[in-house]
């Protein structure tokens, strides 16, 4: 947003620079305004009220043209909200205002005061586009809470935000024939289809996300008709224009007149060669094609490649339509596809409160958690949702996760496969995403914190310190499962930098033999149990004593060692407390600051 912040007096300078400083924008005086009003994309008034209100008055016209407009007082107690609070983002400005200055924001439009959805900015924030302009008396229906459906034939970070911020008086179909009608005020609809079930009884906001591929053949120096002609059978196939996010063809006809004419007109083209169709699979082949351009298919191949590749591909919904001059098929993309996922998520290290926001949110929405029971606390699976199957792997081979996992995502379901700290280390997830690699099945990694990040936590450690110890590895010790050759402990040891051992108290006498070929034996060590949880307990000691803290205290699994100075306690007195960063030092010029002389 291109701000300017508008000044009254010298005495609001001081403010206005705070603001420019957190915000960006120009200074410019309160009578600059009239001649700068369509530059700007938002205005912040550093005055009264009634000033602000005399000064854009004459200018206004109507929410989708005028910037959105900020007034903080001179004394920053309330940042409100003026004009254009949703479409201009006057709302969103004000509490950014009010952050950088200590404000209270002021907010005075209902949608955000009773927490519903802005309907009039939705299009805009998730990428979608509109069917109709004016839907102030669809906004009214909503914001009075009466009867909503709300149909989601796609899904999308949009769609997903909707399920998760659900209004009570709004009900969730995914089928259009599902929906009673007449048991609803507003339909809203989040759909490529050009008809929504709705007569003109009922009002229904319509939202088109771009989530359709379409693929094309064309005669050569096909003519101009040829467009018309797609539009209509698209529409005839209840196909909205809107919903288009590509055209794809063969690259033997990227000189088409019909191509660059929809190129001119704003669609976006992805040419591929007979060698990339070739290889597609589809239902409707052709040996004249063949013949003439070396493929057995060009628009259903090109469809079906332009919405994603392998397991990943997305669904014809449109097989092969013919002209007398094109062919055109339809392809769902894969981004959209709304069916049975599996989100492999990271529990972090044990607390429940330390899982992240969107896997949390996962574990609320799930039809099924399958959990390393041995591992991962039983509160996180607390979170499911009322009904949702709740399993540990535990007493699980590998065979019979998978088998489960697969049940329910045959059936369009969500399962989340929660694995302790980050399930990208150590966690044995390779073999699970090959299967589903291998079956087709969606799925996508929602990181975690891990045990050495809670280790160097509740340590209070900086884990690297400036000039001394840069570099933090993570690893374990050999037992069941062979190290590589090159990753032996003495020789990862010979750094002597931090070292985080996992898996390992089981394997202490020959973890401390190997670090001490490197380490002093007067390093300090740390034997982390449990962290996080509400049984944690650390001990401290020095590497030549780490035997003697595993076994005297009965340790095995959830166990972390770490190994390294910076383990060591950072006091006044400790020889590590001088080094000290550059980032923050006053004579360090970086991007943001320049460094005094």
């Amino acid at each position: 947003m291109r701000k300017a912040i508008a000044t009254i007096s010298e005495e609001s300078r001081q403010l206005a620079e705070t603001i420019q400083r957190e915000l960006g924008g120009d200074i410019i005086r309160h009578y600059q305004v009239a001649e700068l009003w369509q530059k700007y994309d938002g205005f912040v008034f550093i005055s009264a009220l009634g000033i602000c209100v005399r000064t854009i008055a004459p200018l206004l016209a109507d929410k989708h043209h005028d910037p959105a407009v900020v007034c903080l007082d001179t004394t920053a107690c309330h940042a409100i909200a003026v004009v254009s609070g949703h479409i201009g983002g006057a709302n969103s400005l004000a509490t950014e205002v009010a952050h950088s200055t200590g404000a209270t924001p002021v907010i005075t439009t209902r949608s955000d005061n009773e927490g519903l959805w802005q309907l009039d900015t939705l299009a805009e924030r998730f990428e979608w586009t509109m069917e109709q302009e004016d839907i102030n008396n669809e906004i009214a229906i909503f914001v009075n809470r009466r009867p909503t459906a709300l149909l989601l034939e796609v899904k999308d970070r949009g769609t997903e935000w909707l399920e998760q911020n659900l209004p009570s008086h709004v009900t969730v179909f995914y089928k259009a024939e599902e929906i009673k009608e007449e048991e609803f005020d507003l339909i809203i609809a989040v759909t490529g289809s050009v008809n929504v079930p709705s007569t003109l009884s009922t009002p229904c906001l319509h939202y088109i996300p771009r989530c359709i591929n379409v693929g094309i053949g064309l005669a050569h120096d096909a003519d101009m008709g040829c467009i018309d002609e797609i539009q209509d059978c698209l529409a005839a196939n209840g196909i909205s224009e809107r919903a288009i996010k590509i055209f794809a063809t063969i690259d033997l006809k990227k000189d088409e007149k019909v191509v660059k004419e929809l190129q001119r007109r704003g669609f976006t083209f992805n040419f591929y060669a007979a060698e990339e169709l070739r290889d597609v699979e589809v239902p409707n082949p052709s040996k004249t094609v063949e013949k003439h351009v070396g493929t057995p298919s060009v628009c259903e191949a090109a469809a079906l490649l332009g919405s994603g590749t392998g397991n990943d591909a997305g669904i014809l919904t449109l097989p092969k339509q013919r002209g007398s001059q094109w062919t055109l098929a339809v392809a769902m993309d894969k981004d959209f596809i709304r069916c049975g996922h599996v989100e492999i998520v990271g529990a972090g290290p044990g607390d429940p409160e330390l899982v992240s926001v969107r896997g949390k949110r996962f574990l609320q929405h799930a039809d099924l958690i399958l959990y390393a029971g041995s591992l991962v606390p039983r509160e996180l699976t607390h979170y499911a949702k009322e009904g949702a199957m709740v399993r540990s792997s535990a007493s699980m081979n590998l065979e019979e996760q998978c088998e489960l996992m697969k049940k329910y995502t045959d059936r369009g379901k969500l399962v989340v496969r929660l694995h302790t700290g980050d399930p990208c280390i150590f966690g044995a997830i390779q073999e699970q995403m090959s299967f589903l690699e291998a079956n087709g099945i969606s799925y996508h990694i929602t990181p975690g914190i891990s045990s050495f990040l809670a280790a160097a936590a509740e340590l209070r450690s900086q884990f690297t310190i400036p000039e001394r110890c840069q570099t933090i590895i993570l690893t374990r010790g050999e037992g069941r499962t062979p190290m590589p050759e090159r990753e032996k402990l003495h020789l990862l040891a010979r750094s002597r930098s931090t070292m985080c051992i996992f898996l390992s108290a089981a394997l202490v006498d020959d973890v401390q033999a190997q670090l001490l070929q490197e380490y002093p034996p007067k390093t300090p060590v740390a034997v982390c149990h449990h962290l996080t949880w509400r049984d944690q307990k650390i001990w401290r000691g020095q590497l030549s004593h780490l035997v003697n803290l595993v076994k005297d205290n009965n340790l095995t699994l959830t166990t972390m060692i770490v190994v390294g100075e910076a383990v060591g306690n950072i006091t006044p007195l400790s020889p590590l407390h001088s080094h000290r960063s550059k980032l923050y030092d006053k004579n360090f010029t970086h991007l943001y600051r320049q460094g005094e002389e």
